[in-house]
């Protein structure tokens, strides 16, 4: 069995990132980079690209809404799909030519905040979201979540797909991740959330927080990189992993 670890990066401006994106590449496989629109610039992007190259970590295209003030939190619609799709594209593209200045290559796609959120809420999203994807370079890995419009759309589209599930966050019963504004939508024990990581893994299921048992193909955890412990947490949660004999490798390589 094996699983890989993915975590969002290059969240910051020039030299200045929101985690410790150099401690976090020694623990995950696959790095996020934010593409320029909810955070990251050229150097960032480049740097990240670099790190991830160095420590023989996949490197993926993490685009947003364009909403800097709110770090991509906020839905933003435009007027129509097609515009949407233009700017998914636009920064997977950014994000391949700064991997490229850094000698790596862009193997994946996972959309951040808002954008991830309404692409797993809504069909139209997760389409803008896979023909993006599909017209820059259809080998690219769709991170979908199981069982949400995004898992459906990289099949009808026919494109590669790697279903995530979160470390620290906890699951509604239809699958959808849980608000944040609700208590217990965030998991901070390392140690509760590694020993959740491993039976999901394990039994290929997800829990929801109400007890039901969701089947579901993992392929990748989400681990947070912002936030004092979130380098402990990902460690806790390889080493549990490891410990159990789940070998950790980028979704890409088998």
């Amino acid at each position: 069995m094996q699983v890989d670890i993915n975590c969002d990066m290059g969240e910051g401006y020039g030299r200045w990132t929101l985690g410790d994106d150099a401690a976090m590449m020694e623990v995950i496989t696959s790095a996020n980079v934010a593409c320029g629109f909810h955070g990251g610039d050229p150097n960032i992007m480049v740097e990240t690209a670099r790190m991830a190259k160095e420590k023989g970590v996949s490197v993926g295209a993490h685009p947003g809404f364009n909403d800097l003030w709110g770090f991509g939190r906020r839905v933003i619609r435009g007027d129509t799909m097609a515009e949407i799709e233009r700017m998914i594209a636009y920064q997977i593209g950014a994000m391949q030519a700064c991997a490229s200045l850094a000698g790596h290559k862009v193997t994946h796609v996972k959309a951040h905040g808002a954008l991830g959120n309404v692409t797993n809420e809504e069909e139209d999203f997760a389409l803008a979201l896979g023909r993006a994807i599909k017209a820059v370079d259809p080998s690219l890995i769709y991170v979908t979540m199981p069982g949400l419009p995004t898992e459906r759309v990289a099949d009808k589209l026919g494109l590669a797909a790697a279903a995530e599930v979160f470390a620290d966050r906890t699951y509604e019963d239809d699958g959808q991740l849980m608000s944040r504004k609700k208590p217990g939508s965030v998991l901070h024990d390392a140690d509760e959330a590694a020993r959740r990581v491993l039976a999901m893994v394990r039994d290929q299921t997800i829990t929801s927080a109400s007890g039901k048992r969701i089947p579901a193909r993992i392929d990748t955890i989400c681990v947070h990189g912002d936030g004092a412990t979130a380098v402990a947490m990902a460690r806790r949660v390889r080493e549990v992993l490891e410990a159990d004999g789940v070998a950790i490798r980028p979704f890409g390589r088998r």
